[in-house]
């Protein structure tokens, strides 16, 4: 299914007055949280960000370029100028929860290109929304070209976001497992965050989360505010410190970046 920008209505029926406020809490907490967003008072200060490897691994992508899941188009903004971008959104989330601003709005599982018509695909924190991830693998390895590359990153531990848009998650293995049966070759997997800091991530987001929905409940635990705010920060330091001075472990992570090829000759059984 495609979609003209035009034809996307950003709120479909208006909300109800006794429930506009509830609505509007979680953007207007975001915005005023958005300037501490870099400093240890923001419950999701130690949220795992692109690494150099992976910025290089968007660098170093040439040809024609499909974006699946674009958003505001960052992706862009990091790639090679001479690449030829088309960015991609799903209508539902993209354009009433994002305000994407894609070249076109489509359904991931049914897309609308030709087959074998992208050097590469990026789909970025968008598996966990995906109704149906293995339709959709198998839809970006027909129009990817042989040799082309994937780069792909879905969440591990983390909350549940995007509400009712949220589906699953996945291990590493699972994902392997998931790719080769799409038909392609897994290059690299890494783990985005380690295991004290998604320890810490998750402490701080349950508290501001509480927080939040005491909020729209008008609950009598928000006396508890003042010490739920103090205690952030303590835990963003606390797991930071810890990340660099403890032993690691392999076994926990906030998600997962990975590349993979479409092999120049599929396997005859798929």
């Amino acid at each position: 299914m495609v979609v003209a920008r035009s034809q996307i209505p950003i709120i479909s029926q208006a909300p109800a007055a006794g429930k506009l406020g509830l609505i509007m809490l979680a953007p207007v907490v975001r915005r005023i949280l958005q300037p501490l967003r870099h400093t240890p008072l923001h419950p999701q200060w130690l949220l795992a960000r692109p690494h150099e490897q992976a910025l290089l691994d968007l660098k170093n992508l040439t040809g024609r370029v499909l974006d699946v899941g674009c958003a505001d188009r960052w992706v862009a903004r990091v790639l090679d100028p001479a690449c030829d971008y088309i960015g991609l959104d799903y209508p539902a989330t993209g354009g009433a929860l994002y305000r994407a601003k894609p070249d076109v709005f489509a359904d991931a599982a049914s897309l609308p290109f030709s087959s074998e018509s992208f050097d590469a695909v990026v789909m970025l924190e968008v598996m966990e929304h995906l109704r149906d991830p293995e339709r959709t693998l198998r839809a970006l390895v027909r129009v990817l070209r042989p040799g082309g590359t994937l780069v792909l990153s879905m969440p591990f531990l983390y909350p549940i976001h995007d509400a009712p848009f949220d589906y699953q998650r996945l291990t590493g293995h699972g994902l392997e497992r998931d790719l080769q049966s799409a038909g392609l070759e897994l290059n690299r997997l890494d783990r985005m965050g380690g295991a004290l800091e998604t320890a810490g991530l998750l402490t701080c987001l349950a508290l501001a989360g509480g927080l939040i929905d005491a909020l729209k409940a008008h609950s009598a635990r928000l006396a508890w505010a003042p010490l739920i705010v103090a205690t952030i920060p303590v835990v963003n330091l606390v797991a930071a410190l810890a990340q660099r001075l403890f032993p690691e472990w392999s076994g926990m992570s906030q998600g997962y970046w990975l590349v993979a090829k479409k092999p120049f000759v599929q396997s005859a059984s798929r």
